[in-house]
């Protein structure tokens, strides 16, 4: 730092000297400026590499349902009387943060109409709880061997077109 006040008080004593133009004043000032600005971008980028500049958050399982035309009444009765109700308990048990339901409209063909939205904590909850899901899904709904049964029958008027993860990125 006394090197930065040494050029200083050069800059004021040579300025007051009349030994500094106006135009050369306002160059010195640009480069002490520009000279000071990329000091600190310096300290950012460092500062920036060592630490990311957002936290993860919740992960979100995303499922894309493809209801047939004329059914689209049977899938959200289904949804209200089971789904729903599923993802209550799961909500209270802890295993999820919330959920919700899309409507879509398809421009093709191949596309959803439906979205499940299912939001957990983080990853390992998203990824690593099934044996807790499934004690839910027994309570609530029933055994594995029924839900089976009815995932079967159900598959005559819907199709999952794919499920992704995304994760929230919760910027600083």
């Amino acid at each position: 730092m006394p090197v930065v006040h040494q050029n200083i008080g050069e800059f004021m004593f040579l300025r007051k000297s009349g030994y500094i133009t106006t135009g050369e004043e306002k160059m010195i000032k640009t480069v002490i400026l520009s000279m000071c600005l990329a000091a600190s971008s310096l300290s950012l980028n460092a500062r920036a590499q060592d630490e990311p500049a957002y936290t993860e958050g919740p992960v979100t399982e995303v499922d894309y349902i493809q209801v047939e035309y004329g059914r689209f009444e049977t899938y959200i009765d289904w949804l209200n009387s089971t789904w729903k109700p599923t993802m209550e308990a799961t909500k209270k048990a802890g295993l999820i943060i919330d959920y919700k339901v899309f409507r879509l409209t398809p421009k093709l063909q191949d596309q959803p109409n439906i979205i499940l939205w299912i939001t957990y904590k983080n990853a390992a909850a998203a990824l690593d709880k099934d044996v807790e899901l499934e004690a839910v899904a027994k309570k609530v709904i029933c055994s594995t061997e029924c839900q089976n049964k009815a995932r079967v029958a159900r598959s005559e008027y819907r199709k999952v077109l794919g499920t992704e993860y995304i994760r929230e990125l919760i910027l600083k």
